[in-house]
């Protein structure tokens, strides 16, 4: 069994570096991942530019490949470029912080997950709910005990999963839930600065608002110290709307 893992936050990301650590004990493992981080640019690729790819060392032992590029460029070049055969998994992480609710949209990491299925390779993400101080342990554990599952069941056609881990120690975890995207929204502000040349500019800030109180929603469960997984789909009709919409008469 060959598994593709990739991420947004970088080759060098420690999270990366546990999840390779854990994954490789059940399957052989190829790493393709961008050589910078590349968080929040959602699904986006590189046209315009050539994609430049570095072999990655560690203790004189190949680690992986180095890509100039988005995520979503890097499982594309993986699996059409760089490996011989398709790998049968995409795993992509594991992300320092969430992915849940609206985030999911500008997610590199969901995106690299989404690629490897619309290439027809079961996939999912996976990502630690913390930005400081983070213990990945757990969730490189849960990553190869789901992708061994994943390989035994198959996923459905077009259907990726976006998993969440509490950052908790082992013992709190609650348990494991099907859940479905939560509605949220992130607030922004800007911060106005000025830089030593006396040019205007600013940083983005924010907060993330919870909207949903539901325990079906992944943002609920991962609270309440529960691994989220939820089935997630690169179609983005609204196919409740679609009867209304063909009502109006647009022509």
């Amino acid at each position: 069994m060959k598994i593709l893992l990739t991420n947004d936050d970088g080759i060098r990301a420690k999270g990366l570096s546990l999840l390779y650590g854990a994954i490789k004990e059940i399957a052989e493992v190829v790493v393709v991942a961008p050589e910078t981080e590349q968080s929040a640019v959602g699904h986006a690729i590189t046209l315009s530019d050539p994609l430049r790819v570095t072999e990655i060392k560690d203790n004189q032992k190949t680690f992986g490949y180095a890509v100039n590029g988005t995520p979503a460029d890097c499982v594309k070049i993986a699996v059409k470029a760089i490996m011989e055969m398709p790998p049968q998994l995409v795993i992509s992480g594991i992300n320092i912080g969430p992915n849940m609710g609206t985030d999911v949209i500008y997610s590199g990491t969901v995106s690299a997950a989404t690629e490897g299925t619309i290439l027809g390779i079961p996939s999912f993400a996976i990502s630690l709910d913390t930005f400081k101080d983070p213990d990945f342990s757990y969730a490189a554990s849960f990553a190869k005990r789901l992708a061994l599952i994943v390989m035994e069941k198959g996923l459905p056609r077009g259907t990726s999963l976006n998993v969440n881990v509490p950052a908790v120690p082992e013992d709190k975890i609650r348990g494991v839930v099907i859940t479905r995207q939560g509605k949220s929204r992130f607030v922004e502000g800007f911060d106005k600065r000025v830089d030593p040349r006396n040019r205007v500019y600013y940083w983005q800030t924010g907060k993330v608002i919870i909207e949903d109180v539901d325990e079906g929603a992944d943002r609920v469960a991962v609270n309440n110290n529960m691994v989220s997984i939820t089935p997630i789909h690169y179609d983005l009709t609204d196919h409740k709307s679609l009867e209304e919409l063909k009502r109006w008469r647009i022509f």
